[in-house]
């Protein structure tokens, strides 16, 4: 096994690093005696309320020191390497994969597949198994490192195989069982193709993977996505709105029986299917608690319903200047379209003065099958509203940003949108009462004041 050197890179003021005299450059060695593999071994030797750190300053001497802290508090300082080792890379080739289906000469980084099951613990993200080593399992078992998210695809091994062109992926999903055993939370997701995991292959899926529960909470059915850049790979198509209502009556039928036998529906269809389809959404209670709103499942549902009450509140507080004006626009990808016109539309109801230029993105970059919002690209965006009228400020749903950045995927800044067009550039988050005050231009406090009487049980730190 390779060992790293685990170097501090930033201190916090106040923490216990800070304290103790550890700089950035020095080096964390061990933990109680105990070497440390990556961030799991630190944070689980780190709940301790007594530890002892073997810490080597740059200048190469070492210091053993003592601390007396509460429980699960760390140092107050990360590393130079977030994970505190080297992050594993993906060596499937799925007939799915978006990755694969990426343009030549794009940043490095979007070309890396990930497939880490220490990522899916921190981040988020889902993980095949078939990169986790037995090693891997004990750890997770150990430390109780849950949820962990896993793309199923299907649970026909011989399936799996073909589809992740891996010889290896049947048998990955032993694993399943051991972490079932282990009482691991899971959740799962199934990337669905039209005539390969669909139909009777999605219908097995659900039920083998409903004798998992109650460990495994939540598994989304997602359609696959298919950029224009596809020469060379696996032949698939497009679903169609026919084909979603059949995802649905499917998925909604496994619902409904699942919910009598065990009080919850365990697999949801992403919100593209009904928008796909032309339905309704779901309503709120379908989506066990939005398990899985990062994968699409129920958050238009949940954008909607709290702009619907967030509007209620304002609208109901007399102190709200119904009469304020404005002139702004908003852009976004085409399958959000309808949804957001809508509810500008009852916006406008409360308050007339303030108008809002709505612009669905095509895809002209992906192509025009890519819909979602988080894939639209700067050049898309110039092109499409260089002539248009963008009014005060021009703004855009959260998730075109690379996390954390300022940055979308073609490298294109929100700085340099607002420079090309001329017009300043924000960012709407997605909840219903940001959405109301960004275009309204709320002072924030006195709206979220205003929504939380309303709303006293919703959480108003996720507005923060």
């Amino acid at each position: 096994m390779k060992k790293n050197r685990h170097v501090f890179k930033n201190i916090a003021p106040e923490g216990i690093a800070a304290e103790l005299g550890i700089e950035p450059g020095d080096e964390l060695l061990e933990i109680n005696g105990q070497e440390i593999e990556d961030i799991f071994d630190y944070r689980f030797l780190m709940q301790d309320e007594y530890v002892e750190i073997l810490v080597k300053k740059k200048d190469g001497s070492e210091w053993l020191l003592e601390i007396d802290k509460e429980e699960s508090e760390d140092l107050g300082a990360d590393f130079e390497n977030g994970l505190m080792d080297e992050y594993r890379s993906c060596h499937n080739k799925c007939i799915f994969c978006f990755i694969d289906q990426m343009p030549p000469g794009m940043r490095e980084t979007l070309y890396f597949k990930d497939d880490d099951s220490r990522l899916s613990f921190l981040q988020g993200n889902y993980v095949t198994l078939t990169n986790m080593s037995d090693h891997d399992l004990d750890r997770i078992c150990r430390y109780r490192l849950e949820p962990i998210n896993i793309s199923f695809q299907t649970t026909n091994p011989e399936l799996r195989c073909a589809m992740l062109n891996n010889r290896f992926a049947g048998e990955a999903l032993k694993k399943v069982d051991r972490l079932f055993e282990a009482d691991i939370t899971m959740n799962g997701q199934i990337v669905l193709c039209k005539g390969i995991n669909d139909g009777a292959e999605l219908l097995r899926s659900i039920r083998d993977l409903e004798g998992y529960m109650p460990c495994l909470q939540s598994v989304s059915v997602v359609p696959v996505g298919l950029s224009k850049f596809r020469d060379g790979l696996a032949k698939l198509e497009p679903f169609g709105k026919e084909d979603a209502g059949e995802v649905i009556d499917l998925i909604e039928g496994e619902q409904k029986r699942i919910f009598e036998k065990h009080g919850t529906h365990l697999v949801h269809a992403s919100d593209e299917w009904y928008l796909l389809a032309g339905r309704p959404l779901p309503e709120e209670d379908r989506y066990d608690g939005y398990l899985q709103l990062e994968n699409g499942v129920g958050m238009l549902r949940l954008l909607i319903n709290e702009f619907r009450m967030a509007l209620e509140a304002v609208k109901n507080d007399p102190d709200t200047d119904k009469n304020v004006k404005r002139e702004v626009s908003v852009a976004t990808g085409v399958l959000a379209y309808d949804t957001i016109k809508s509810m500008l539309d009852e916006m406008h109801a409360v308050f007339p003065d303030v108008n809002v230029r709505l612009y669905g993105i095509v895809n002209d970059f992906f192509g025009h099958g890519i819909t979602v919002s988080g894939l639209i690209t700067g050049g898309d965006i110039i092109n499409q509203l260089k002539d248009k009228e963008l009014g005060e400020t021009l703004y855009f749903p959260e998730n075109i940003l690379r996390s954390g950045q300022h940055t979308l995927l073609d490298d294109i800044t929100l700085e340099d949108l607002s420079q090309t067009l001329q017009v300043p550039t924000d960012i709407v988050k997605s909840n219903g009462l940001c959405f109301i005050e960004k275009l309204c231009g709320f002072e924030a406090d006195r709206s979220r004041e205003c929504y939380a009487s309303l709303n006293p049980e919703r959480e108003q730190g996720k507005y923060e």
